[in-house]
């Protein structure tokens, strides 16, 4: 299934991202500090897909650890929509919040594939031993 082309908000509507995603292929769930503590369900967008149509003064970015993988919310609400990484297993990317997405039913989410990631442990090949809160 070919990617499509979806609009994704924060909560307030500061911020607005479009993104060529397909859903058919896997989201993911991660139980690293960052991801864990923000409840960050991403959909990838690869480079050339992805852009920030609204709001780009607003967002507040964050990194940490390598400093490669850059974390944006909303400096009004607060709300993660995107992030962007160089350093994934899948090289660049930007990783496009589900919840984040707009138009999508709760029949939608419920159908979205999850792959579950052991990023605390940098093994993202493979889901984490406890993972039914992700």
């Amino acid at each position: 299934m070919p990617a499509s082309t979806y609009t994704a908000t924060c909560h307030c509507g500061a911020v607005e991202v479009e993104a060529a995603l397909d859903l058919a292929q896997p989201t993911y769930r991660c139980n690293c500090s960052i991801c864990r503590r923000t409840r960050f369900w991403p959909a990838v967008a690869l480079p050339g897909g992805f852009r920030i149509t609204r709001g780009e003064g607003d967002l507040t970015r964050y990194t940490f650890g390598t400093h490669k993988n850059h974390h944006y919310f909303c400096r009004h609400c607060g709300v993660r929509v995107f992030g962007h990484g160089t350093d994934t297993p899948m090289g660049e990317m930007h990783g496009v919040n589900v919840g984040c997405i707009n138009g999508l039913t709760d029949e939608d989410l419920a159908r979205l594939a999850i792959v579950r990631v052991d990023g605390l442990h940098d093994q993202w090949q493979q889901a984490p031993a406890h993972s039914g809160y992700l």
